[in-house]
């Protein structure tokens, strides 16, 4: 028997900020491991390859699964450092040239590709904005992490004008648009989510709203602040991969609230079923 694939061009899911501590690694983390039970064929490509954080997390995923003797679903990945060439151009040059080799290499055999950029505004990053079909800006749920997407005027939370990073998605939209006349859609995740200080959270959200109708982006609530994503990190582990990886760890109520948060976090993705494969006589 053989096998034929649909072609088609691979979804691109792009995880994106200019502040670190956010929790975009681990959002993209259990993006991919969800995307992979799901059905999808997943890449993933690390362009903070300095930090390495997703790369560290799915080498110490591979690394269990082979000590373990389990089968845990793994994406096809590229991690592509910064150039070391010694001028601007010839730099940016030399990385447009890997970005595009792996994503073109990622795109063939894969349904989603899901991107992380480094927490600062760098040529690679701008390039995996540019290709994005979905972009996840995860957030804290403060206006201190508010500032990277707008000036909020102090005394009554008014937005004054958009930050830098929100011009950058702007960039990166006509970019993207001018290229093959595609649209991203972007999404605000509201991360790290407590019970404390709700009038905070209240004045966020409304602000939040203003915003949103101001630059074109929807919100969504992202995780919560769970001690069991830390646990899970060092071990390559998602919240999807604890009955499996027979850790002894009994789920209880908060455990399933976090898988919730992370099921809705993929459900919220827009994207196409996963690839068909026909079956078809052997010449």
């Amino acid at each position: 028997m053989g096998t034929i694939g649909i072609e088609k061009r691979a979804q691109v899911v792009v995880l994106g900020n200019e502040k670190g501590g956010s929790g975009k690694s681990t959002a993209a983390m259990h993006i991919i491991v969800g995307l992979l039970r799901d059905g999808y064929r997943v890449g993933a490509i690390d362009l903070d390859a300095r930090q390495g954080t997703l790369s560290r997390y799915l080498e110490a995923r591979a690394a269990f699964a082979q000590a373990r003797g389990i089968a845990l679903p793994l994406p096809a990945r590229a991690s592509i450092p910064r150039s070391e060439a010694d001028s601007r151009a010839e730099a940016e040059a030399d990385e447009r040239a890997r970005f595009e080799a792996a994503m073109h290499e990622l795109s063939r055999h894969n349904d989603i590709v899901v991107i992380d950029c480094p927490g600062a505004d760098t040529h690679l990053s701008r390039l995996g904005h540019a290709h994005a079909d979905t972009l996840i800006t995860p957030i804290n749920d403060s206006f201190v992490d508010f500032a990277m997407l707008a000036t909020v005027d102090p005394d009554n939370h008014e937005v004054v004008r958009p930050s830098i990073y929100s011009e950058m998605v702007w960039q990166a939209r006509k970019t993207r648009f001018s290229r093959d006349r595609g649209r991203i859609d972007w999404i605000v995740m509201r991360n790290r989510l407590g019970a404390a200080e709700a009038r905070n959270k209240r004045d966020v959200g409304a602000t939040l709203d203003v915003l949103a109708k101001r630059i074109g982006f929807r919100t969504v609530r992202g995780f919560g602040e769970r001690v069991i994503f830390r646990e899970l990190y060092l071990q390559g582990l998602t919240l999807m991969d604890v009955r499996e990886a027979g850790l002894g760890i009994s789920l209880g109520m908060s455990h399933v609230a976090a898988r919730a948060e992370v099921r809705a976090l993929i459900g919220s993705i827009r994207k196409p079923p996963p690839t068909l494969v026909l079956e078809t006589p052997a010449a």
